[in-house]
Protein backbone atom coordinates (compact mmCIF):
# COMPACT_ATOMS: atom_id res chain seq x y z
CA UNK A 1 0.00 0.00 0.00
CA UNK A 2 1.35 3.12 -0.77
CA UNK A 3 2.13 5.96 1.90
CA UNK A 4 -0.95 8.31 0.31
CA UNK A 5 -3.32 5.84 0.50
CA UNK A 6 -1.99 4.72 3.99
CA UNK A 7 -3.00 8.26 4.63
CA UNK A 8 -6.18 8.58 3.41
CA UNK A 9 -7.25 5.05 4.73
CA UNK A 10 -6.05 5.84 8.06
CA UNK A 11 -8.51 9.37 7.96
CA UNK A 12 -11.45 6.87 7.19
CA UNK A 13 -10.32 5.04 10.14
CA UNK A 14 -10.72 8.03 12.61
CA UNK A 15 -13.50 9.19 11.42
CA UNK A 16 -14.94 6.21 13.00
CA UNK A 17 -13.81 7.27 16.01
CA UNK A 18 -16.45 9.44 18.02
CA UNK A 19 -15.17 12.77 19.21
CA UNK A 20 -16.70 15.78 21.15
CA UNK A 21 -16.95 18.79 19.50
CA UNK A 22 -15.02 21.67 21.29
CA UNK A 23 -13.70 25.53 20.64
CA UNK A 24 -10.78 25.99 21.82
CA UNK A 25 -9.75 29.66 22.96
CA UNK A 26 -7.17 31.99 24.05
CA UNK A 27 -6.80 35.43 25.43
CA UNK A 28 -4.05 37.66 26.29
CA UNK A 29 -0.68 39.64 25.31
CA UNK A 30 -0.73 37.23 21.97
CA UNK A 31 -4.14 38.02 20.84
CA UNK A 32 -7.27 36.16 21.17
CA UNK A 33 -8.22 33.14 18.96
CA UNK A 34 -10.26 29.97 18.76
CA UNK A 35 -10.66 27.24 16.69
CA UNK A 36 -12.93 24.24 16.79
CA UNK A 37 -11.18 20.50 17.69
CA UNK A 38 -12.15 16.94 18.56
CA UNK A 39 -8.15 16.31 19.06
CA UNK A 40 -8.55 16.59 22.41
CA UNK A 41 -8.34 13.97 25.09
CA UNK A 42 -8.00 13.96 29.14
CA UNK A 43 -4.39 12.59 30.13
CA UNK A 44 -4.84 12.39 33.89
CA UNK A 45 -6.76 13.70 36.44
CA UNK A 46 -3.52 14.55 39.04
CA UNK A 47 -2.85 16.50 37.97
CA UNK A 48 -5.47 17.38 35.72
CA UNK A 49 -4.82 17.43 32.68
CA UNK A 50 -5.71 17.65 29.17
CA UNK A 51 -4.17 17.21 25.24
CA UNK A 52 -5.24 18.97 22.66
CA UNK A 53 -3.85 18.30 19.31
CA UNK A 54 -3.79 21.38 16.39
CA UNK A 55 -2.30 21.63 12.86
CA UNK A 56 1.13 23.31 12.74
CA UNK A 57 0.27 25.18 9.70
CA UNK A 58 -2.82 26.36 11.86
CA UNK A 59 -1.58 30.92 12.08
CA UNK A 60 -3.60 30.12 15.20
CA UNK A 61 -0.32 28.25 17.11
CA UNK A 62 1.67 31.46 18.21
CA UNK A 63 -1.12 32.77 19.31
CA UNK A 64 -1.47 29.89 21.80
CA UNK A 65 1.80 29.64 22.63
CA UNK A 66 2.25 33.21 23.37
CA UNK A 67 -0.80 33.62 25.70
CA UNK A 68 0.32 29.83 27.31
CA UNK A 69 -3.08 29.53 28.46
CA UNK A 70 -6.72 28.23 26.64
CA UNK A 71 -10.00 27.33 27.58
CA UNK A 72 -11.76 23.65 25.94
CA UNK A 73 -15.52 24.40 25.49
CA UNK A 74 -16.88 20.83 25.31
CA UNK A 75 -20.09 22.64 22.67
CA UNK A 76 -23.75 21.02 23.80
CA UNK A 77 -26.12 20.13 20.70
CA UNK A 78 -27.66 23.31 20.39
CA UNK A 79 -23.80 24.94 19.25
CA UNK A 80 -23.19 23.29 16.19
CA UNK A 81 -23.92 27.14 14.50
CA UNK A 82 -20.58 28.29 16.57
CA UNK A 83 -18.23 25.24 16.11
CA UNK A 84 -19.22 25.92 12.34
CA UNK A 85 -17.79 29.37 12.72
CA UNK A 86 -15.10 28.41 14.89
CA UNK A 87 -13.81 26.50 11.96
CA UNK A 88 -13.55 28.72 9.54
CA UNK A 89 -16.48 27.67 7.78
CA UNK A 90 -18.64 30.85 7.73
CA UNK A 91 -16.58 33.05 6.59
CA UNK A 92 -17.01 35.03 9.91
CA UNK A 93 -13.98 37.21 11.24
CA UNK A 94 -12.23 36.41 14.21
CA UNK A 95 -13.57 39.33 15.94
CA UNK A 96 -16.88 38.98 14.65
CA UNK A 97 -17.02 35.19 15.99
CA UNK A 98 -15.98 36.41 19.62
CA UNK A 99 -18.68 39.49 18.98
CA UNK A 100 -21.78 37.08 19.31
CA UNK A 101 -23.28 36.44 22.48
CA UNK A 102 -22.70 33.92 24.90
CA UNK A 103 -19.00 34.72 25.29
CA UNK A 104 -17.43 35.85 28.61
CA UNK A 105 -14.18 36.17 30.59
CA UNK A 106 -13.33 32.75 32.78
CA UNK A 107 -11.30 32.79 36.37
CA UNK A 108 -7.86 32.74 33.68
CA UNK A 109 -8.94 35.36 31.93
CA UNK A 110 -9.88 32.92 29.14
CA UNK A 111 -13.10 33.43 26.63
CA UNK A 112 -15.29 30.52 27.87
CA UNK A 113 -18.62 29.88 26.16
CA UNK A 114 -21.99 30.26 28.32
CA UNK A 115 -23.47 26.68 28.05
CA UNK A 116 -20.97 25.00 26.78
CA UNK A 117 -21.20 21.58 28.46
CA UNK A 118 -17.82 22.16 30.10
CA UNK A 119 -15.31 24.84 29.80
CA UNK A 120 -11.92 23.90 30.77
CA UNK A 121 -9.19 26.42 31.64
CA UNK A 122 -5.61 25.95 31.52
CA UNK A 123 -1.91 26.17 31.47
CA UNK A 124 -0.26 25.29 28.72
CA UNK A 125 2.77 23.32 29.98
CA UNK A 126 4.31 21.30 26.58
CA UNK A 127 3.87 21.52 23.43
CA UNK A 128 5.50 19.00 21.31
CA UNK A 129 5.33 18.58 17.44
CA UNK A 130 4.06 15.29 16.07
CA UNK A 131 3.83 15.08 12.56
CA UNK A 132 1.90 17.26 10.68
CA UNK A 133 -0.03 18.62 14.66
CA UNK A 134 1.47 20.28 17.33
CA UNK A 135 0.58 18.48 20.65
CA UNK A 136 -0.45 21.13 23.75
CA UNK A 137 -0.41 19.17 27.05
CA UNK A 138 -2.82 21.65 29.38
CA UNK A 139 -2.82 21.79 33.51
CA UNK A 140 -6.31 22.38 34.02
CA UNK A 141 -6.60 25.16 36.61
CA UNK A 142 -10.63 25.94 36.49
CA UNK A 143 -13.36 24.10 35.31
CA UNK A 144 -16.97 25.49 35.09
CA UNK A 145 -19.45 22.59 34.41
CA UNK A 146 -23.54 22.58 32.68
CA UNK A 147 -25.88 20.67 34.00
CA UNK A 148 -28.14 20.57 30.53
CA UNK A 149 -27.99 19.84 27.14
CA UNK A 150 -26.21 16.61 25.29
CA UNK A 151 -22.95 16.96 23.19
CA UNK A 152 -21.87 17.74 20.04
CA UNK A 153 -20.39 14.65 18.30
CA UNK A 154 -18.36 14.20 15.26
CA UNK A 155 -18.66 10.87 13.43
CA UNK A 156 -18.00 9.45 9.81
CA UNK A 157 -17.74 13.43 9.23
CA UNK A 158 -21.22 13.99 10.35
CA UNK A 159 -22.12 16.34 13.39
CA UNK A 160 -24.30 14.25 15.47
CA UNK A 161 -26.57 17.11 16.97
CA UNK A 162 -29.08 15.30 19.07
CA UNK A 163 -30.38 11.73 20.19
CA UNK A 164 -32.99 11.04 17.52
CA UNK A 165 -30.42 12.11 14.54
CA UNK A 166 -28.11 10.05 16.79
CA UNK A 167 -30.44 6.98 17.16
CA UNK A 168 -31.34 7.30 13.36
CA UNK A 169 -27.76 7.24 12.09
CA UNK A 170 -26.96 4.28 14.43
CA UNK A 171 -30.26 2.27 13.00
CA UNK A 172 -28.78 3.17 9.46
CA UNK A 173 -25.56 1.96 10.44
CA UNK A 174 -26.49 -1.54 12.09
CA UNK A 175 -28.75 -1.89 9.17
CA UNK A 176 -26.00 -1.90 6.99
CA UNK A 177 -23.60 -3.84 8.33
CA UNK A 178 -26.16 -6.74 9.17
CA UNK A 179 -27.06 -5.81 13.06
CA UNK A 180 -30.42 -6.04 13.95
CA UNK A 181 -31.11 -2.86 16.17
CA UNK A 182 -34.02 -2.79 19.04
Amino acid sequence: MQLDEQRLRFRDAMASLSAAVNVITTEGEAGRCGITATAVCSVTDTPPSVMVCINANSAMNPVFQGNGKLCINVLNHEQEEMARHFAGMTGMTMDDRFGLSGWQKGALGQPVLKGALASLEGEISQVQTIGSHLVYLVEIKNITLSQEGHGLIYFKRIRMTDKTHIKTFMHMLHRNIGHRTT
